[in-house]
């Protein structure tokens, strides 16, 4: 693993993994969406820029980190996608939070093609993967995982081999549903606290010395001082998520009372207009919803 082809290195969470995979030693080509100022620096570093997600078929392995999986299909089935110009032996390898049924039907449409489809998704922020300190969850079969854990030191502190193809994707898709359970959790509890006529500072005095507390708690906390950036997550990527973990529900055939209220808790958020903010503007919403101040929060 010598030469990784990226799609989607101008995406927050793609420049960090691009630009340790180049620091680490490794020839990085790229391809451009829309936004190509996010990439001079890769370029100055080295990186070389191709035209089409097709050319990166050259490549030894090629990551896609991408918002879900209409993108992950298009890059790979589209008319200028890789599979256009599948090459035996390329190990694919989708970065993104995507639907465990698509990764399945591509995993298929690759190993058609002599190609070997792998999913590795990811934990932490956009600031670890700066620092090259993500966690990465991989679906693959133990002798690809051994090929490409080089590639994931590059830009991971925590690798996690977690099954076969497709398994990667169902445990992030239960660890985003279990942090957004979370926050949308404490949203709603200040809402009732502001209601109820209480303190809601002192509802957080009282978690943050038990067990419920959390880091996720504390970021959620931290609006009542008028902090909302302390989770980096979009409430539209969010709802997005909790949208995929419905249908992995609704697939496998179990009950999804908490994921689907859940869910609608994020929809409703992005309905009155707070989709591109990040998630703890989940309390933005319950304010409004329920007509009360919430620290900072009318």
């Amino acid at each position: 693993m010598k030469h990784i082809g990226f799609i989607g290195a101008s995406g927050l969470m793609g420049h960090g993994i691009a630009k340790n995979l180049l620091a680490k030693g490794f020839q990085v080509s790229l391809t451009a969406h829309s936004k190509t100022e996010p990439l001079k620096d890769l370029l100055a570093a080295g990186a070389k820029l191709v035209g089409s997600h097709a050319e990166l078929s050259a490549c030894d392995a090629v990551i896609i980190c991408v918002t879900g999986s209409p993108q992950v299909e298009a890059a790979l089935e589209g008319p200028q996608g890789i599979l256009s110009k599948a090459r035996a032996g390329l190990l694919v390898v989708d970065a993104s939070t995507s639907e465990p049924d698509s990764t399945r039907r591509l995993a298929a449409r690759c190993k058609d093609a002599g190609m070997t489809f792998v999913d590795a998704p990811l934990a932490r922020t956009p600031v670890e993967a700066e620092a090259g300190r993500l966690n990465t969850m991989v679906g693959a079969s133990a002798s690809v995982f051994s090929q490409l854990e080089p590639v994931f030191q590059a830009y991971c502190e925590n690798i996690f081999h977690v099954g076969e193809t497709g398994a990667g994707h169902v445990i992030k898709l239960l660890n985003n549903f279990l942090g957004q359970a979370i926050t949308t959790a404490a949203a709603e509890a200040f809402a009732v606290g502001a209601k109820a006529g209480i303190d809601v500072g002192q509802l957080v005095r009282v978690v943050s010395a038990g067990a419920v507390n959390s880091g996720l708690f504390q970021a959620m906390a931290k609006t009542l001082e008028g902090d909302y950036t302390g989770l980096k997550f979009e409430l539209n990527n969010a709802s997005k998520d909790l949208r995929y973990y419905v249908h992995l529900t609704e697939s496998v055939k179990a009950p999804s009372l908490v994921g689907s209220s859940v869910h609608q808790s994020l929809v409703t958020a992005c309905a009155l207009g707070y989709g591109q903010e990040l998630v703890p503007s989940l309390v933005k919403a319950q304010a409004q919803i329920n007509q009360v101040k919430i620290g900072t929060a009318i």
